[in-house]
């Protein structure tokens, strides 16, 4: 099930004590359940994939052609469609629901967001510039970005120059993040530290895709304890 991926909002960000003391920073995500909409075979398509139906939308919102679409799968309409490849199709058939469930032996999952949006920001903000000197002629421009291009030749400012700009709302993977807690009930996901984004937005969670040999903050605290009764039990020997 590491393929599939969930939708989920942020709510926001909290703290979770441990029984050592340790207090580790989360954040919360709202996370919604799938519907799977159609199983695409390598007959039709060429390779195995399940399209997944996100969130409700107004049946007024929707073209004919959705409306069409989703009359012809016998299921409520979704607000957002997004295929994910598979190795196995035996596990999903059209209309079932995935949720929380399928991070259960997952220990750390990748996060795809969009940052908070910045608004246009000078070359300060943006690039982590220096600015120019505050004193002996330097007038006016102390935060500017200094100069830009070259002279007759090549007479142009290269692409990619870092200068003032729009700054922020890009999408930004976050890799190996550990989970803390999963809610069912209440299907909240806590995942360890911050993810990029404002309250209230979109975030796309799946299983890591790198292989982690890292270990979480629950298998530390056991082999602390553990390597705390080691020298104990020498003793009495």
């Amino acid at each position: 099930m590491r393929e599939i991926a969930l939708i989920g909002k942020k709510i926001g960000m909290t703290r979770e004590f441990y029984k050592t003391g340790q207090l580790v920073p989360v954040t919360v995500l709202k996370m919604e359940k799938a519907r799977v909409i159609q199983v695409i075979d390598t007959e039709k398509r060429g390779y195995k994939a399940v399209q997944l139906g996100f969130g409700k939308i107004k049946n007024s919102k929707l073209t004919k052609a959705m409306k069409g679409y989703f009359a012809k799968k016998n299921t409520e309409a979704k607000k957002k469609l997004k295929e994910f490849r598979v190795e196995n199709l035996e596990n999903f058939k059209e209309g079932n629901e995935l949720g929380l469930e399928i991070f259960k032996d997952i220990k750390f999952v990748d996060t795809k967001s969009k940052t908070i949006g910045k608004g246009f920001a000078g070359a300060m903000k943006r690039h982590n510039f220096g600015g120019l000197r505050a004193t002996h002629g330097v007038s006016i421009s102390h935060r500017s970005h200094g100069s830009t291009g070259q002279r007759q030749d090549p007479g142009k400012v290269f692409k990619g120059k870092k200068m003032a700009g729009h700054m922020g709302d890009k999408l930004r993977t976050m890799q190996n993040i550990e989970i803390i807690k999963t809610d069912i009930e209440n299907e909240l996901l806590y995942l360890k530290g911050s993810i990029p984004g404002s309250k209230n937005s979109e975030v796309l969670v799946q299983g890591s895709i790198k292989n982690i040999k890292k270990l979480t903050i629950d298998e530390k605290i056991k082999a602390a304890e553990q390597a705390k009764k080691i020298p104990d039990k020498k003793k009495k020997k």
